[in-house]
């Protein structure tokens, strides 16, 4: 059977590209897209993925709605560093028709648990903001943790460091407390983080070619990913192009040889100055039974080139306007 994908966003540029890398892989049913927060509010975000869907000729994902802000908070705001980098609509501040649908009813904690219990070991959920929905449905649903098929989150820095202080990195810094209850509950899951996300790059080379598409999802993508550039160049100007973070764990969760791994049971760490930190738990370290697995390689040469080719057939297949 097709895996079936769960994707979990908080719907700034490279989410964006996160949805259109599973649109374009026939290994895995895109079953729906949960909303969270992080780059932008909940709202925003699902207003994007229901529009990104919608430019992309398939309005058929469904979108369901996340929780608005981290488990112990009672609100969310926006840093100004995630509007340089995404702009204030999370999408580059470029311009796409908002869709006529609207999201799911369902709640999107429910809609995973249903989805464990439904298809159980093919789904492939994947997180690329805070880990606060998947902790809520594990503390709704415990059972999940043992039914699911596994769980390729964006997320984390272990050998190198964080990349909103010297050791946290942002989706993890939104919700530690959630991320840890995620890494401590046993469920399979990998970490694909800074380690390797940094290493996998792109340029206005490979936008051009989306460019000459002639075509709205083409310019989307290109205009888009051009403002994520050039963000870069002020927050990273050494880099020579900006990390593709979301995307790589989308392609890790189809492909898992595209990373090597070390197999080590994580934490994050909840309390004082190292809040945020995700570590190897050193509860677990002789516990033979390893349930995460955590990126520290990557074929960056393999992946840009399976990144190319799918987000440039799933746009070339898109409406002409």
């Amino acid at each position: 059977m097709t895996q079936k994908l769960i994707l979990d966003l908080d719907t700034g540029i490279d989410d964006a590209l996160a949805i259109s890398y599973a649109l374009g892989s026939p290994e895995v049913d895109l079953i729906g897209i949960v909303g969270t927060y992080g780059n932008v509010l909940l709202q925003q975000g699902i207003r994007n993925d229901l529009a990104i869907t919608d430019l992309l000729g398939h309005p058929e994902v469904k979108v369901y709605q996340g929780l608005p802000h981290a488990l112990k908070k009672d609100s969310f705001e926006v840093q100004p560093v995630s509007a340089f980098i995404h702009g204030q609509n999370g999408i580059g501040e470029t311009v796409i028709p908002d869709s006529d649908r609207e999201p799911e009813n369902e709640s999107g904690i429910d809609f995973i648990i249903d989805a464990v219990k439904t298809y159980g070991k093919d789904v492939v959920y994947v997180p690329t903001g805070p880990q606060t929905n998947l902790a809520a449905a594990i503390r709704k649903a415990p059972e999940i943790i043992g039914q699911i098929g596994k769980v390729v989150l964006m997320g984390g820095a272990l050998t190198v460091p964080g990349n909103v202080s010297a050791w946290a990195e942002a989706n993890i810094s939104q919700d530690p407390d959630a991320a840890d209850e995620v890494f401590r509950s046993g469920i399979p899951a990998t970490m694909v983080g800074l380690d390797v996300t940094l290493q996998t790059l792109l340029t206005r080379k490979e936008t051009e070619q989306w460019r000459q598409l002639g075509n709205a999802a083409g310019r989307f993508l290109a205009d888009m990913t051009d403002f994520y550039i050039k963000a870069y160049e002020t927050t990273a100007p050494g880099l020579g192009g900006c990390g593709l973070h979301d995307p790589l764990a989308v392609g890790v969760a189809i492909d898992p040889t595209l990373v090597a791994t070390l197999p080590i049971n994580m934490q994050t760490d909840v309390e004082g100055a190292t809040r945020g930190r995700t570590i190897g738990d050193p509860d677990k370290l002789n516990d033979p039974r390893k349930t995460m697995q955590v990126a520290v390689g990557v074929d960056a040469p393999r992946f840009l080139s399976e990144f190319m080719t799918r987000i440039t057939n799933v746009a070339r297949s898109a409406k002409a306007e």
